[in-house]
């Protein structure tokens, strides 16, 4: 475990200097344990080292060994890139990524198997953490000394505060689902809103799970982590692909998004191509791919990240442009509504359960956090002021619109008002910033199966970037229909990410120790996942394929 420190944290240069830092790392083991001896959770921890390590197939880095690096980039805001100072993460995710492949900054084991061989499984490496992808420290010596006293500890420059953490959990958890928090109290009627809260709180105990399971075992980092500790390197694979396919569905969405507030801007927009005759949705669609497509090509995504970082505003100022609309404005409301839609409502538990997707960043804005004993804090603060915010749109939504109300809001806000300007200029102008930060997980994973001899070359990820953008248009213009997709996501991907994995990490990571209380409520979340997923899945499923036929 010693070396597997010493390899987390710095770069060592040469063997000499590897024995000679180690030798120093024992000495301050033994003084701070010594030190530190009355204390059970750190001597529990210590003593348990070897036990950890000597787990089959435990935390040997394969694919994804990007996931850390890009999941602070997509998630966190301007002011504290979950603790990140820009000018540490703003290097260039084409050339960087595949030219510097020798640096501990971006991929350093590419060219290792994303297999572990039958050698590595009866003879474990040594442990590596996922900072290992993030920027060397400086200071060698006062790591060593940080490292034994908190297992999930960042250099200062990298630690966020209390609010700079609720911030990007905000900024995780507010995103275009409250645009469609009023169509799902159409589909599943005014009783279906408790779902909305029965998913906050299942959600919020979820996001809990994920730090007991982090904090079972040292160098638990991110997500992958979790579900190798749990289920060896199949269970990493399982997650990763789960995770990036749910944001290769959200970069799928903001097409869709665009294409039809775009549409219902300039309805009149149309183009003829070599006897194709283009509408405004399609045209739009290919607009919008065409100005996305260089964001992805950019080797400095900070200015992209400073923008998009305003998300939570972006969202806040949507809502409030709704509630001018509703009460400065007059728009006319309709006080009725069904009751109880029991034939749309499995689509509503898919509108409702994207909502809460943010369970991909979670653990990297525990891991980075000041104080992690404040993080329960920070989800609970981010998850009430969320789930405030959806409810209120989606009360105030139906209430203005009613049954006619479609799959985004903005798109029955009557385009004569300023409020309803804003409100979809807004809407057009976020995503556009935020879907290379939210494609370039999705890029950096591929990039990682290149082989090794082809790295030094940016045009594979230029190729890989480009393709991306391609299938995700030809996906929107197949299926586009903005709500139902986003009730598929939330019912198969965002189910199986926010209810279902964690649940089923934390009993096998914990489940010797776990109370009965314990194994009977993650076991109902996980009924309650399935019986979502596979209901709310079918019934997305069937309108699509009516919709389309």
């Amino acid at each position: 475990m010693k070396k597997s420190i010493s390899d987390h944290n710095f770069y060592i240069n040469s063997e000499d200097e590897d024995a000679e830092e180690e030798r120093d790392y024992n000495n301050d083991e033994e003084v701070e344990v010594e030190a530190d001896g009355n204390d059970s959770d750190n001597s529990s921890n210590y003593s348990n080292v070897n036990r950890q390590e000597s787990r089959p197939g435990s935390f040997n880095p394969s694919w994804p060994q990007s996931y850390r690096q890009s999941m602070d980039l997509y998630s966190s805001p301007n002011i504290t890139f979950l603790g990140t100072p820009l000018s540490r993460i703003s290097n260039s995710f084409i050339s960087s990524s595949l030219t510097r492949r020798h640096t501990p900054e971006i991929l350093p084991s590419l060219s290792k198997p994303l297999l572990p061989s039958l050698e590595d499984e009866h003879h474990p490496p040594h442990r590596r953490s996922s900072h290992t992808l993030l920027p060397p420290i400086p200071s060698r010596k006062s790591s060593f000394q940080k490292i034994v006293e908190v297992s999930h500890e960042l250099p200062a420059s990298r630690r966020s505060s209390f609010s700079q953490a609720v911030l990007n959990g905000m900024n995780v958890l507010c995103g275009v689902g409250i645009l469609s928090t009023p169509y799902a109290v159409k589909e599943g009627g005014w009783f279906g809103l408790s779902i909305l809260l029965i998913f906050a709180v299942l959600s919020f105990y979820t996001g809990i799970l994920l730090r007991y399971c982090l904090d079972s075992q040292p160098g638990l980092e991110t997500y992958p982590d979790i579900g190798q500790a749990a289920f060896g390197t199949y269970g990493r694979f399982t997650i990763s692909i789960v995770l990036y396919l749910e944001l290769y569905a959200c970069c799928v969405e903001y097409i869709i998004l665009e294409s039809d507030n775009l549409s219902s801007l300039f309805p009149n927009a149309h183009l003829s191509v070599g006897g194709y005759e283009l509408d405004s949705h399609h045209l739009f669609a290919l607009l919008t791919t065409l100005a996305i497509l260089p964001t992805v090509w950019l080797r400095d995504l900070s200015v992209l990240s400073y923008i998009s970082a305003f998300g939570v505003l972006a969202s806040i100022l949507v809502v409030l442009c709704l509630f001018w609309a509703g009460f400065v404005d007059k728009l006319d409301f309709h006080s009725r509504g069904s009751s109880l839609n029991l034939s749309t409502l499995p689509v509503a538990i898919g509108l409702y359960g994207y909502c809460y997707s943010g369970h991909a960043v979670f653990p990297n804005i525990y891991t980075s956090m000041e104080k992690p004993s404040q993080y329960s804090a920070v989800l609970l603060t981010s998850f009430c002021i969320c789930t405030v915010m959806y409810a209120s749109v989606a009360v105030m939504g139906y209430m203005m619109f009613g049954e006619s109300t479609l799959s985004q809001f903005t798109l029955n806000m009557p385009q004569n008002l300023v409020s309803s300007k804003v409100a979809v200029w807004t809407t057009v102008v976020n995503p556009l910033t935020k879907y290379a930060l939210t494609m370039t997980p999705v890029a950096l994973a591929l990039e990682e199966l290149i082989p090794s001899n082809q790295l030094k070359s940016h045009v594979y990820a230029i190729c890989i970037r480009t393709a991306l953008v391609i299938s995700t248009l030809l996906v929107a213009l197949s299926i586009p229909f903005f709500g139902l997709v986003m009730a598929l996501i939330g019912s198969l991907l965002t189910m199986l990410v926010t209810l279902i994995f964690p649940c089923a990490c934390f009993l096998r990571i914990l489940g010797q120790k776990v109370s009965r209380f314990q194994v009977a409520v993650c076991i109902f979340i996980i009924i309650v996942g399935v019986v979502s997923a596979v209901f709310g899945s079918y019934s997305a499923l069937s309108q699509i394929i009516e919709n389309l036929s």
